[in-house]
């Protein structure tokens, strides 16, 4: 276990420059950056729960992600209420539809799991662009004028950047309460091998559901922050298997199963999309799904850990003493 007095100068490090980076780099095209780098990173962190710790590969949790994002508008759209307001109807239908898909889908392992996350995504996605109620092909819009702060419409960036911060830091502060709880042992028991976790009396069904349950509800709050940030959402930005893709690869990239392995994943990975999207324009998107394909391949090939782990094998001795028992 990781001493405090070492560990905690590094978080308020870590925190201190989350928190002056829009203060010094107070462009809108930085701070824009930044506002993306967090909400991946709240992605990827929430996907971390299930996909990291537990070792259940959901490529589908763009059904999580969709659904959050599509409630704040609904709401906007049928009633004229604060699209805030949906936040908590997207949850708790996450919550609903990660039970139901769960408890089926979790009895498979390994790669038919994963395939299994991925057909229930695509079918949501397939039904919500043919259902009108929703918008079918053409989506929803937000209010394009903030009709007070409860709309959160804000014309920069700043505001958004706080609130997904402020989300973030809750998120990882749950995940470090559970690697330090039972729950946590379980879910790396789990992870080392289901047949010996519930040989030693750990519930595997009961806990790879709540796992579920728990990243489904920070990922819904994702998609509704993205949703609400943009004013606007269709199928393929809401339930699209990018969306999915690139959880998993921000997650695996930084190291799956850690703390901030999402953080150095979205840092990596978001800076390199935009400069392909800025530098290419409409083809960057396209050079989008060369740069996930490639990543994969290194990952798999090179080092499976994740730059962590890469880094625990590589650092000089003076930086990993610090780390010591």
């Amino acid at each position: 276990m990781k001493k405090p007095s070492v560990v905690r100068p590094k978080i308020l490090l870590l925190a201190a420059c989350l928190l002056i980076y829009p203060l010094v780099f107070s462009d809108a095209f930085y701070r824009d950056i930044g506002v993306t780098f967090l909400l991946a990173a709240i992605s990827a962190s929430a996907w971390n729960i299930v996909g990291g710790y537990a070792g259940q590969v959901s490529v589908g949790h763009s059904m999580f992600y969709g659904i959050g994002a599509y409630a704040p508008l609904l709401f906007y759209q049928l009633w004229g209420w604060p699209p805030m307001f949906g936040i908590p109807i997207g949850i708790v239908c996450s919550l609903l539809l990660a039970i139901v898909i769960g408890a089926p889908t979790l009895r498979l392992t390994g790669h038919y799991f994963s395939m299994a996350t991925i057909a229930v995504a695509e079918l949501i996605r397939i039904f919500t662009g043919t259902w009108d109620l929703v918008g079918a092909a053409i989506g929803l819009q937000g209010p394009a004028v903030a009709r007070g702060w409860w709309d959160l419409t804000f014309r920069g960036e700043l505001p958004y950047y706080y609130i997904f911060l402020g989300v973030l830091a809750v998120l990882l502060y749950v995940t470090y309460a559970i690697e330090r709880r039972r729950f946590g042992y379980y879910l790396g028991a789990i992870k080392a091998g289901e047949r010996a976790a519930r040989s030693l009396g750990v519930p595997v069904r009961k806990t790879k559901i709540e796992a579920l349950m728990l990243s489904a509800t920070f990922t819904s709050i994702a998609g509704s922050l993205y949703s609400i940030k943009t004013g606007f959402i269709d199928p393929e930005s809401g339930f699209g298997i990018l969306i999915s893709v690139q959880m998993v690869i921000i997650a695996a990239l930084g190291g799956a199963g850690t703390l901030f392995g999402p953080l150095v994943g979205a840092l990596i990975l978001i800076p390199l999309q935009t400069a392909t999207n800025t530098w290419f324009g409409g083809s960057g998107s396209g050079l989008t799904y060369i740069l996930y394909g490639g990543i994969i391949v290194l990952i798999a090939r090179f080092e499976p850990g994740g730059l962590f782990e890469l880094w625990e094998r590589i650092a000089p001795a003076r930086w990993k003493s610090g780390h010591a028992a």
